[in-house]
């Protein structure tokens, strides 16, 4: 069993790497995969609804994602900034920071506007926990969402070379988001239009939603060479009782389950039981999966390309195959596809 990251590697010119959105968000590319044969398509998103049959359930992640790269200046004049990695429950976030040495504990950093981040503490991690104000009081949830859509910019992932703009700003939050929280879009989900799911619910299909809020971790690369000894960092995962009951009676009626993204596929197993029926669930997940893993909750998998070695492609490649996903990879790279969050896509069934 192909356990060794080293089996996850191809090459990728730098060129397929999509540095902005296609024109439209419908209008990308889709690569076919089917399981059963290794058979594949080239198709167009526009396609979607020609592979799904009535009853079929499409899962999607209504998190929203957090404009969490923070640039201001410290008291100094000097330039600093943050990017919020994740909330905790007493409303401060932990953050990476730069200039790291010069933002220590009793620190702040100044956004104009009364807006200020006071760095309560260091972890061990390094990162910084930080408190945001307005006029040296704390906000309240709305009111601190509302200071981050004012200051904030789009925490594009690193591999689009560029500084977010006022495109960024519609273009990588999905039309379903909901639920802010988190610091990367649920990239599978960038490709629908309102259009796209009234059509696919008028055609009978059932559609869904989960939560999770994608974290910095999304970013980390797998560093163990052995998967076996590698975990994703946990998120947090919002699976609602609708949710649930909607999906069991999906498969009681035979209807397959498509995640919309490796994130709604965490989810999903996280919240299906061994017999593959789902139950609510609310709090963190770290589901890994690696080689071996059994899917129990999904049947389907819409997808980006993915990061060569990355824990999101052995995901892909576990519920695909691996010899089946890489020869998938290596055919979109020869037919130009393109890459990562504001890629084209790949459904496999």
């Amino acid at each position: 069993m192909p356990h060794a990251l080293a089996d996850y590697a191809f090459d990728l010119p730098d060129g397929l790497i999509a540095q902005r959105p296609a024109e439209r968000r419908d209008g990308s590319r889709m690569l076919v995969l089917h399981r059963a044969t290794g058979a594949l398509e080239d198709a167009r998103f526009a396609d979607l609804g020609r592979y799904l049959e009535p009853g079929d359930a499409l899962v999607f992640n209504d998190t929203r994602v957090v404009p969490a790269r923070l640039v201001g200046k410290r008291p100094t004049g000097g330039r600093a900034e943050l990017f919020l990695v994740e909330k905790a429950a007493d409303g401060t976030w932990s953050a990476l920071a730069r200039p790291g040495r010069r933002l220590t504990a009793g620190g702040e950093v100044v956004f104009g506007d009364g807006l200020t981040a006071v760095i309560e503490g260091v972890e061990d991690s390094g990162r910084r926990r930080i408190r945001i104000l307005r006029d040296g009081e704390p906000l309240d949830a709305a009111a601190e969402e509302a200071a981050l859509e004012a200051i904030g910019r789009m925490p594009l992932p690193p591999y689009v070379d560029r500084e977010a703009d006022a495109t960024d700003r519609e273009r990588y939050q999905t039309v379903y988001a909901r639920t802010p929280g988190a610091v990367a879009a649920p990239t599978a989900g960038l490709h629908f239009t309102p259009g796209t799911v009234d059509g696919l619910r008028e055609a009978g299909v059932v559609t869904a939603e989960v939560t999770l809020h994608v974290g910095y971790g999304t970013f980390e690369p797998v560093r163990a060479e052995d998967l076996r000894d590698h975990r994703v960092a946990a998120e947090r995962i919002e699976v609602s009782a609708t949710t649930a009951a909607t999906l069991n009676d999906v498969r009681a009626a035979r209807g397959r389950i498509v995640a919309v993204g490796t994130t709604s596929t965490r989810a999903l197993e996280t919240a299906a039981d061994a017999e593959g029926r789902f139950h609510p669930v609310s709090g963190p997940t770290d589901l890994t999966v690696t080689p071996g893993y059994r899917f129990r909750a999904i049947d389907g998998l819409l997808t980006n390309f993915h990061l060569p070695s990355s824990s999101l492609l052995v995901l892909t490649a576990t519920f695909g195959g691996r010899e089946a996903v890489m020869a998938a990879y290596r055919h979109a790279v020869r037919e130009g596809y393109r890459f990562y969050s504001y890629g084209d896509c790949m459904l496999i069934l």
